[in-house]
């Protein structure tokens, strides 16, 4: 081989090997400016009040502000593919949700516009129930009621949730699958509008992560017939569950976490990823979400997380879920 194919071959080798080790070297002084945190949703819902929550202590870790930035639209698609497409700088996250990060890939299936490995995980931050629950003056008080109640009114009651491809959504049409009724289900762009329309009236049904609806549920402004986990949510210990209503199929939890770009450089996912799991185990971030219904990640024995954990779960989860949008026949596409 001459001198000059070899310098060819080990310049080719370099500049093949060159993004994987970019990707493992941690810019020098990192973070030397504030953080963006990408909400795809408005303000008030669950994804943005966990964001909220754990944005000021990261920052305080950190040593620079972590800025929330709302961009809502198609289900959390819109902030997760602004994340997907940023540069892997470690300048620009996302507070992931059970819709974007799950079952968003099966629902849009040809129309998504990133896949799963356009982003990386960092840390699982809480879990939630969902809730359904009505306008008070629907005459219905319990789950089993609004099922007897929708049967005699096919296609009459308005359902709603924070959007097509949501969790939210999904409970909905788990809803209307195993209880055999039938309601229109009416998207809106995070849960914020979803609530102003269902305090007001003008939608009669509708499911939402607990946290953003436990406050007008505790006022009075909504009346919550079940939550869809396995057991009661201490934050409502007075509502039953699904299951206790005898639709225990309808059973879903929302979780909310962290991802980064792709080929983020991996020392900043692991520095970020430490740092996130110090701040769920603490005392006082642990009773800000559990007063919202919210529940610890539990990825590792010390009910923490860690990147890797995070991955797993979010690939089981997508898995999961491909399987309920195919027996619900859900599409957005």
């Amino acid at each position: 081989m001459t001198h000059h194919r070899r310098t060819l071959l080990l310049g080719a080798a370099a500049f093949a090997w060159a993004p994987l080790a970019r990707a493992g070297a941690q810019p020098a002084g990192w973070p030397a400016r504030p953080i963006r945190l990408i909400v795809g949703f408005p303000p008030a819902g669950t994804t943005d009040i966990a964001a909220r929550i754990i944005a000021p202590p990261l920052g305080q870790r950190l040593g620079q502000q972590v800025v929330i930035e709302n961009r809502p639209g198609a289900g959390g698609n819109l902030g997760a593919d602004i994340v997907a497409k940023a540069e892997p700088d470690g300048y620009t996250l996302l507070m992931q949700t059970i819709s974007s990060g799950a079952i968003n890939y099966a629902l849009y299936k040809q129309r998504m516009p990133y896949r799963p490995e356009d982003l990386a995980a960092v840390a699982l931050v809480v879990r939630v129930p969902n809730v359904i629950f009505v306008h008070p003056s629907l005459p219905v008080r319990t789950l089993r009621e609004l099922v007897a109640y929708a049967k005699q009114r096919p296609g009459q009651l308005n359902i709603g949730s924070s959007g097509s491809g949501t969790s939210l959504h999904m409970t909905g049409e788990l809803l209307k699958l195993e209880a055999g009724i039938d309601m229109t289900h009416v998207p809106f762009r995070g849960a914020g509008p979803m609530l102003t329309e269902v305090i007001a009236g003008r939608v009669q049904v509708a499911v939402d992560n607990l946290p953003s609806a436990l406050g007008h549920i505790r006022e009075g402004r909504l009346r919550a017939l079940a939550v869809t986990t396995a057991t009661r949510s201490p934050a409502l210990p007075d509502c039953p569950t699904t299951a206790e209503e005898g639709l225990p199929g309808v059973e879903a939890t929302a979780w909310f976490g962290v991802q980064a770009p792709a080929r983020t450089p991996r020392p900043i996912i692991e520095r970020l990823g430490r740092e996130l799991d110090a701040i769920v185990k603490e005392p006082e971030t642990r009773a800000k979400l559990a007063d919202l219904g919210g529940m610890p990640p539990n990825l590792t024995p010390d009910g923490g997380t860690t990147p890797e954990a995070f991955e797993a779960f979010i690939r089981n989860e997508i898995a999961k879920w491909a399987q309920v949008v195919e027996r619900s026949g859900a599409t957005i596409d």
